[in-house]
Protein backbone atom coordinates (compact mmCIF):
# COMPACT_ATOMS: atom_id res chain seq x y z
CA UNK A 1 0.00 0.00 0.00
CA UNK A 2 0.92 3.58 -0.31
CA UNK A 3 0.34 5.82 2.28
CA UNK A 4 1.05 10.06 3.11
CA UNK A 5 1.11 10.73 6.92
CA UNK A 6 1.59 14.20 7.91
CA UNK A 7 4.48 15.03 10.29
CA UNK A 8 3.34 18.60 11.00
CA UNK A 9 2.98 17.69 14.40
CA UNK A 10 6.70 16.62 14.74
CA UNK A 11 7.61 20.03 15.89
CA UNK A 12 8.63 22.76 19.06
CA UNK A 13 6.93 21.83 21.40
CA UNK A 14 6.97 18.69 21.36
CA UNK A 15 3.68 17.59 23.00
CA UNK A 16 1.94 13.93 23.37
CA UNK A 17 0.80 14.19 19.72
CA UNK A 18 3.99 15.06 18.13
CA UNK A 19 5.67 12.08 19.94
CA UNK A 20 2.79 10.05 18.41
CA UNK A 21 3.33 11.08 14.76
CA UNK A 22 7.30 10.59 15.17
CA UNK A 23 6.89 7.33 16.59
CA UNK A 24 4.01 6.47 13.91
CA UNK A 25 5.93 7.35 11.07
CA UNK A 26 9.53 5.28 12.28
CA UNK A 27 7.41 2.44 12.78
CA UNK A 28 5.55 3.13 9.30
CA UNK A 29 8.91 3.00 7.76
CA UNK A 30 9.65 -0.36 9.02
CA UNK A 31 6.63 -2.06 8.35
CA UNK A 32 6.57 -4.41 5.43
CA UNK A 33 3.13 -3.55 4.34
CA UNK A 34 4.09 -0.19 3.45
CA UNK A 35 5.44 -0.23 0.16
CA UNK A 36 5.87 3.82 -0.07
CA UNK A 37 5.49 5.94 2.46
CA UNK A 38 5.59 9.82 1.94
CA UNK A 39 6.35 12.49 4.91
CA UNK A 40 4.05 15.58 4.29
CA UNK A 41 4.13 18.69 6.17
CA UNK A 42 3.06 22.16 5.49
CA UNK A 43 2.69 22.15 1.47
CA UNK A 44 6.07 20.01 0.10
CA UNK A 45 7.26 16.14 1.01
CA UNK A 46 9.82 15.86 3.12
CA UNK A 47 12.62 13.89 2.47
CA UNK A 48 13.55 12.32 6.28
CA UNK A 49 11.89 12.61 9.61
CA UNK A 50 13.48 15.07 11.58
CA UNK A 51 13.75 15.08 15.19
CA UNK A 52 12.16 18.59 16.25
CA UNK A 53 14.44 21.30 17.86
CA UNK A 54 14.60 21.82 21.36
CA UNK A 55 14.01 25.61 21.65
CA UNK A 56 11.32 27.51 19.76
CA UNK A 57 12.02 28.63 15.95
CA UNK A 58 11.25 31.36 13.90
CA UNK A 59 8.07 29.48 12.71
CA UNK A 60 6.37 28.93 16.19
CA UNK A 61 7.17 32.71 17.01
CA UNK A 62 5.07 33.40 14.04
CA UNK A 63 2.64 30.74 14.72
CA UNK A 64 2.08 32.17 18.31
CA UNK A 65 1.69 35.61 17.02
CA UNK A 66 -0.94 34.29 14.46
CA UNK A 67 -3.04 32.65 17.11
CA UNK A 68 -3.75 36.06 18.51
CA UNK A 69 -5.83 37.47 16.34
CA UNK A 70 -8.82 35.45 15.06
CA UNK A 71 -8.97 37.01 11.34
CA UNK A 72 -5.15 35.97 11.05
CA UNK A 73 -6.16 32.27 11.86
CA UNK A 74 -8.90 32.13 9.63
CA UNK A 75 -7.20 33.44 6.56
CA UNK A 76 -4.29 30.65 7.54
CA UNK A 77 -7.15 28.18 7.98
CA UNK A 78 -8.46 28.52 4.29
CA UNK A 79 -4.93 29.42 2.64
CA UNK A 80 -3.40 26.29 4.48
CA UNK A 81 -6.36 23.87 3.06
CA UNK A 82 -5.97 25.26 -0.15
CA UNK A 83 -2.38 25.05 -0.86
CA UNK A 84 -2.65 21.40 1.21
CA UNK A 85 -5.14 20.57 -1.84
CA UNK A 86 -3.08 21.39 -4.46
CA UNK A 87 0.11 19.96 -3.16
CA UNK A 88 -1.89 16.96 -3.27
CA UNK A 89 -4.26 17.05 -5.84
CA UNK A 90 -2.12 14.34 -7.82
CA UNK A 91 -1.74 12.02 -4.69
CA UNK A 92 -5.52 9.65 -5.22
CA UNK A 93 -4.06 6.33 -5.23
CA UNK A 94 -2.32 7.02 -2.05
CA UNK A 95 -3.84 6.86 1.16
CA UNK A 96 -3.92 10.23 3.51
CA UNK A 97 -3.23 9.16 7.57
CA UNK A 98 -4.06 12.97 9.36
CA UNK A 99 -2.81 12.37 12.95
CA UNK A 100 -3.57 15.59 14.63
CA UNK A 101 -7.28 15.77 14.24
CA UNK A 102 -7.49 17.50 10.44
CA UNK A 103 -7.39 16.16 7.00
CA UNK A 104 -6.70 18.50 3.64
CA UNK A 105 -8.49 18.18 0.70
CA UNK A 106 -7.19 15.34 -0.79
CA UNK A 107 -8.85 12.74 -3.75
CA UNK A 108 -8.25 9.46 -2.01
CA UNK A 109 -9.31 7.47 0.93
CA UNK A 110 -8.08 9.32 4.13
CA UNK A 111 -7.56 8.26 8.01
CA UNK A 112 -7.84 10.87 10.42
CA UNK A 113 -6.76 10.25 14.37
CA UNK A 114 -8.52 12.03 17.32
CA UNK A 115 -6.72 12.04 20.48
CA UNK A 116 -9.93 13.66 22.35
CA UNK A 117 -12.73 15.70 22.23
CA UNK A 118 -11.95 18.69 24.16
CA UNK A 119 -12.36 21.73 21.84
CA UNK A 120 -16.11 20.01 21.92
CA UNK A 121 -16.72 19.16 25.77
CA UNK A 122 -13.73 21.56 27.04
CA UNK A 123 -14.33 25.03 25.53
CA UNK A 124 -13.20 26.80 28.05
CA UNK A 125 -9.66 24.96 28.23
CA UNK A 126 -8.61 26.18 24.83
CA UNK A 127 -8.28 29.87 23.27
CA UNK A 128 -11.56 31.23 21.71
CA UNK A 129 -9.82 32.48 18.86
CA UNK A 130 -8.85 28.96 17.97
CA UNK A 131 -11.89 27.35 18.92
CA UNK A 132 -14.26 27.89 15.40
CA UNK A 133 -10.52 27.02 13.61
CA UNK A 134 -9.94 23.78 15.45
CA UNK A 135 -14.18 22.97 14.95
CA UNK A 136 -13.87 23.49 11.24
CA UNK A 137 -11.15 21.56 10.52
CA UNK A 138 -12.75 18.92 12.92
CA UNK A 139 -16.01 19.31 11.15
CA UNK A 140 -14.49 18.71 7.31
CA UNK A 141 -12.72 16.08 8.84
CA UNK A 142 -15.56 13.91 10.05
CA UNK A 143 -17.35 15.12 6.70
CA UNK A 144 -14.74 13.78 4.40
CA UNK A 145 -12.70 10.62 6.55
CA UNK A 146 -12.82 7.08 5.30
CA UNK A 147 -12.27 5.73 8.70
CA UNK A 148 -11.12 7.37 12.65
CA UNK A 149 -8.98 6.55 15.12
CA UNK A 150 -8.44 7.35 18.33
CA UNK A 151 -5.86 6.50 21.35
CA UNK A 152 -8.11 4.50 23.96
CA UNK A 153 -11.83 3.28 24.23
CA UNK A 154 -12.81 5.67 25.99
CA UNK A 155 -12.33 8.68 23.10
CA UNK A 156 -13.65 6.10 20.61
CA UNK A 157 -16.82 6.11 22.90
CA UNK A 158 -17.17 9.31 23.29
CA UNK A 159 -16.48 10.28 19.80
CA UNK A 160 -18.98 7.50 17.98
CA UNK A 161 -21.97 9.16 20.97
CA UNK A 162 -21.12 12.74 20.58
CA UNK A 163 -21.23 12.98 16.46
CA UNK A 164 -23.14 10.19 16.15
CA UNK A 165 -20.72 8.34 14.42
CA UNK A 166 -21.12 4.15 13.32
CA UNK A 167 -18.85 2.56 15.95
CA UNK A 168 -17.36 0.34 13.48
CA UNK A 169 -15.42 3.18 11.64
CA UNK A 170 -14.27 3.70 14.68
CA UNK A 171 -10.78 2.12 15.55
CA UNK A 172 -9.17 2.59 19.26
CA UNK A 173 -5.24 1.96 18.76
CA UNK A 174 -3.61 2.69 21.83
CA UNK A 175 -0.30 4.84 22.23
CA UNK A 176 3.06 3.42 23.46
CA UNK A 177 6.04 4.88 25.70
CA UNK A 178 9.33 5.29 23.89
CA UNK A 179 12.06 3.52 24.40
CA UNK A 180 13.85 5.86 26.36
CA UNK A 181 11.39 6.17 28.93
CA UNK A 182 12.85 2.82 30.92
CA UNK A 183 14.55 2.09 34.90
CA UNK A 184 17.70 4.03 35.44
CA UNK A 185 20.40 3.95 37.96
CA UNK A 186 21.39 7.31 40.42
CA UNK A 187 24.72 7.35 38.20
CA UNK A 188 22.90 7.50 34.86
CA UNK A 189 21.14 10.62 35.38
CA UNK A 190 23.42 11.89 38.54
CA UNK A 191 24.07 14.89 35.66
CA UNK A 192 20.84 15.92 34.92
CA UNK A 193 19.53 15.48 38.48
CA UNK A 194 22.42 18.11 39.45
CA UNK A 195 21.80 20.32 36.77
CA UNK A 196 17.78 20.78 38.33
CA UNK A 197 19.58 20.62 41.91
CA UNK A 198 17.47 17.12 42.59
CA UNK A 199 17.85 14.35 44.43
CA UNK A 200 17.78 10.65 43.24
CA UNK A 201 14.00 9.32 44.18
CA UNK A 202 14.05 12.85 46.38
CA UNK A 203 10.59 14.26 44.35
CA UNK A 204 7.25 14.06 42.81
CA UNK A 205 6.76 15.02 39.13
CA UNK A 206 4.41 16.39 37.37
CA UNK A 207 4.93 16.70 33.33
CA UNK A 208 2.52 18.11 31.12
CA UNK A 209 0.84 21.38 30.05
CA UNK A 210 0.22 23.99 32.18
CA UNK A 211 -3.43 24.01 31.56
CA UNK A 212 -7.11 23.64 33.12
CA UNK A 213 -7.71 20.41 32.34
CA UNK A 214 -4.71 19.17 33.69
CA UNK A 215 -6.27 19.79 37.31
CA UNK A 216 -2.98 21.35 38.43
CA UNK A 217 -4.59 23.52 40.78
CA UNK A 218 -6.67 20.55 42.74
CA UNK A 219 -2.80 18.87 42.71
CA UNK A 220 -1.34 21.92 44.41
CA UNK A 221 -4.15 21.62 46.85
CA UNK A 222 -3.49 18.26 47.55
CA UNK A 223 0.24 18.66 47.75
CA UNK A 224 -0.01 21.56 50.13
CA UNK A 225 -1.83 19.61 52.75
CA UNK A 226 0.91 16.83 53.01
CA UNK A 227 2.67 17.22 56.52
CA UNK A 228 5.59 20.23 55.85
CA UNK A 229 7.90 17.48 56.51
CA UNK A 230 6.84 15.42 53.78
CA UNK A 231 6.42 18.32 51.58
CA UNK A 232 9.57 19.54 51.76
CA UNK A 233 11.58 16.16 51.59
CA UNK A 234 9.97 15.29 48.37
CA UNK A 235 9.28 18.70 46.67
CA UNK A 236 6.66 18.57 43.41
CA UNK A 237 8.44 19.35 40.49
CA UNK A 238 6.32 20.33 37.18
CA UNK A 239 7.31 20.65 33.70
CA UNK A 240 5.61 21.20 30.39
CA UNK A 241 4.43 23.61 27.87
CA UNK A 242 2.90 26.79 28.90
CA UNK A 243 -0.52 26.05 27.98
CA UNK A 244 -4.22 28.54 28.18
CA UNK A 245 -5.57 29.93 30.73
CA UNK A 246 -2.53 29.24 33.35
CA UNK A 247 -2.10 32.39 34.90
CA UNK A 248 -3.72 31.90 38.40
CA UNK A 249 -1.75 27.95 38.03
CA UNK A 250 1.36 29.89 37.83
CA UNK A 251 0.61 31.94 40.80
CA UNK A 252 -0.11 28.92 43.00
CA UNK A 253 3.18 27.56 41.69
CA UNK A 254 5.03 30.66 42.76
CA UNK A 255 3.74 30.73 45.95
CA UNK A 256 4.28 27.05 46.76
CA UNK A 257 7.72 27.74 45.46
CA UNK A 258 8.60 30.27 48.04
CA UNK A 259 6.87 28.03 50.55
CA UNK A 260 10.12 25.31 49.31
CA UNK A 261 7.21 22.55 48.50
CA UNK A 262 7.04 23.13 44.33
CA UNK A 263 9.19 24.21 41.78
CA UNK A 264 8.31 24.66 38.13
CA UNK A 265 11.06 23.93 35.38
CA UNK A 266 9.47 25.25 32.42
CA UNK A 267 9.04 23.03 29.23
CA UNK A 268 12.13 21.01 29.20
CA UNK A 269 14.13 19.40 25.93
CA UNK A 270 12.35 16.10 25.21
CA UNK A 271 15.69 14.20 25.50
CA UNK A 272 15.73 14.98 29.38
CA UNK A 273 12.25 13.94 30.44
CA UNK A 274 13.32 10.24 30.44
CA UNK A 275 16.05 11.12 33.10
CA UNK A 276 13.81 13.47 35.32
CA UNK A 277 10.83 10.64 35.16
CA UNK A 278 13.20 8.08 35.94
CA UNK A 279 14.50 9.82 38.87
CA UNK A 280 11.35 10.49 40.42
CA UNK A 281 10.25 8.94 44.17
CA UNK A 282 6.29 9.70 42.69
CA UNK A 283 4.55 10.38 39.36
CA UNK A 284 1.28 12.80 39.71
CA UNK A 285 -1.34 12.83 37.27
CA UNK A 286 -4.40 14.29 38.27
CA UNK A 287 -6.11 15.42 34.75
CA UNK A 288 -9.50 15.97 34.62
CA UNK A 289 -9.90 14.39 30.85
CA UNK A 290 -7.49 12.87 28.82
CA UNK A 291 -7.94 10.86 25.43
CA UNK A 292 -4.90 8.53 26.46
CA UNK A 293 -2.95 9.66 29.20
CA UNK A 294 0.92 9.22 27.52
CA UNK A 295 2.65 10.45 30.50
CA UNK A 296 1.32 7.74 32.92
CA UNK A 297 2.23 5.25 30.51
CA UNK A 298 6.06 6.71 30.54
CA UNK A 299 6.50 7.17 34.28
CA UNK A 300 5.52 3.26 34.48
CA UNK A 301 8.10 2.47 31.83
CA UNK A 302 10.49 4.37 33.81
CA UNK A 303 10.11 1.99 37.10
CA UNK A 304 7.84 5.56 38.96
CA UNK A 305 4.80 4.54 41.01
CA UNK A 306 2.05 6.83 39.46
CA UNK A 307 -0.71 8.20 41.62
CA UNK A 308 -3.64 9.72 39.09
CA UNK A 309 -7.22 10.62 38.84
CA UNK A 310 -9.91 8.27 37.59
CA UNK A 311 -11.04 10.02 34.99
CA UNK A 312 -11.99 9.21 31.46
CA UNK A 313 -9.12 7.43 29.83
CA UNK A 314 -6.49 6.93 32.14
CA UNK A 315 -8.25 3.76 33.88
CA UNK A 316 -7.24 1.93 30.70
CA UNK A 317 -3.74 3.13 30.08
CA UNK A 318 -3.02 2.57 34.46
CA UNK A 319 -4.86 -0.64 34.78
CA UNK A 320 -4.44 -2.11 38.32
CA UNK A 321 -0.61 -0.74 39.14
CA UNK A 322 -1.75 3.04 39.85
CA UNK A 323 -3.58 4.92 42.85
CA UNK A 324 -6.44 6.48 41.83
CA UNK A 325 -9.49 9.25 43.13
CA UNK A 326 -11.78 11.52 41.63
CA UNK A 327 -10.41 14.46 40.10
CA UNK A 328 -11.69 16.99 42.31
CA UNK A 329 -11.01 14.90 45.45
CA UNK A 330 -8.19 17.42 46.80
CA UNK A 331 -8.43 14.66 50.73
CA UNK A 332 -8.25 11.84 48.39
CA UNK A 333 -5.46 13.25 46.24
CA UNK A 334 -4.04 13.90 49.89
CA UNK A 335 -3.94 10.37 51.17
CA UNK A 336 -2.89 8.45 48.11
CA UNK A 337 0.28 11.28 47.54
CA UNK A 338 0.89 10.25 51.34
CA UNK A 339 0.88 6.47 50.49
CA UNK A 340 2.69 6.86 47.28
CA UNK A 341 5.46 8.00 48.69
CA UNK A 342 5.63 6.59 52.20
CA UNK A 343 4.23 3.11 51.76
CA UNK A 344 7.35 0.84 50.59
CA UNK A 345 5.21 -2.42 50.09
CA UNK A 346 2.63 -1.01 47.81
CA UNK A 347 5.72 1.05 45.68
CA UNK A 348 7.56 -1.70 45.46
CA UNK A 349 4.16 -3.80 44.18
CA UNK A 350 3.40 -0.75 42.07
CA UNK A 351 6.73 -0.69 40.34
CA UNK A 352 6.57 -4.39 39.16
CA UNK A 353 2.62 -4.04 38.38
CA UNK A 354 3.52 -0.57 36.26
CA UNK A 355 6.19 -2.17 33.91
CA UNK A 356 4.09 -5.27 33.60
CA UNK A 357 1.65 -2.93 32.45
CA UNK A 358 3.45 -0.49 29.81
CA UNK A 359 5.04 -3.64 28.51
CA UNK A 360 1.30 -4.51 27.14
CA UNK A 361 1.91 -1.54 24.73
CA UNK A 362 4.16 -0.55 21.98
CA UNK A 363 4.94 1.59 18.97
CA UNK A 364 5.26 -1.82 17.15
CA UNK A 365 1.85 -2.60 18.01
CA UNK A 366 0.44 1.27 17.38
CA UNK A 367 1.69 1.04 14.00
CA UNK A 368 0.38 -2.29 13.22
CA UNK A 369 -2.76 -2.11 14.24
CA UNK A 370 -2.88 1.38 12.57
CA UNK A 371 -2.01 -0.75 9.17
CA UNK A 372 -5.27 -3.10 9.68
CA UNK A 373 -7.23 0.05 9.48
CA UNK A 374 -5.39 1.55 6.27
CA UNK A 375 -6.05 -1.90 4.81
CA UNK A 376 -9.61 -1.66 5.97
CA UNK A 377 -9.94 1.63 4.18
CA UNK A 378 -7.79 0.53 1.04
CA UNK A 379 -10.10 -3.38 0.95
CA UNK A 380 -14.00 -1.63 -0.08
CA UNK A 381 -12.36 1.05 -2.67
Amino acid sequence: MKVILSVEPVRYPLTGIGRYTYELARHLQANAAIEDLKLFAGRSFRSELSVPQATPGGSHLVKRAIQKNTLFIEAYRVLSQYLKGKALKEMGDYLYHGPNFFLPPFPGPSVVTFHDLSPFTWKNCHQPQLLSFMEKGISYSLRTASELITDSEYTRRELANYFSWPLDRIHAVPLASSGEFSPRTNAEIEPLLSKYRLQWQGYSLFVSTIEPRKNIETLLAAYSRLPQSLRLRYPLILTGYEGWQNETIMQRISEAEREGWARYLGFLPSSELPLLFAGARLFTFPSHYEGFGLPVLEAMSSGIPVVCSNSSSLPEVAGEAALMCEPMDVDGFTGILMRGLEDNIWREQSVIAGLARAAEFSWARCANETVQVYEKVLSVR
